[in-house]
């Protein structure tokens, strides 16, 4: 079951590079031109979670920190460390064996499979590597 935290958090607001209107509650990257674009790669930086559903050229609500609604790339355990899959979702990483990717926060909530939408503490202020 997710659950919202609220009050503590940071935000931003960007321009959605494209149509993300079914990536609510993924992980985002910032584009070359600095708006929200979809994360595409397991190893790519995440910027935040989505929070809204946005087309092309909208506002793209995105939480850098505080707790979120997420969704699960797979079955995950509570407390798992976790970075983005190569479709945005949550995905767990095993430190010192995922050195290729970015530790984004901790799954707070288990997962029973892909596509559930469970709870996370997201940090991507300052994302590193699962080294």
């Amino acid at each position: 079951m997710a659950y919202e935290i609220s009050n503590y958090s940071v935000k931003v607001t960007l321009v959605a590079a494209a149509d993300l209107s079914s990536k609510q509650y993924t992980f985002v990257k910032l584009n070359s031109s600095g708006q929200a674009a979809a994360a595409a790669a397991a190893t790519d930086i995440p910027i935040g979670v989505l929070q809204n559903a946005p087309t092309a050229g909208q506002e793209a609500e995105v939480l850098v920190v505080g707790g979120t609604k997420i969704v699960a790339s797979a079955a995950i355990g509570e407390g798992a460390l976790i970075g983005t899959s190569s479709a945005g979702k949550a995905a767990a990483l095993v430190a010192g064996t995922d050195t290729t990717k970015y530790v984004a926060g901790t799954l707070l909530t288990e997962s029973g499979a892909d596509g559930d939408i469970v709870t996370a503490v997201i940090n991507c202020a300052t994302p590193h590597r699962a080294a």
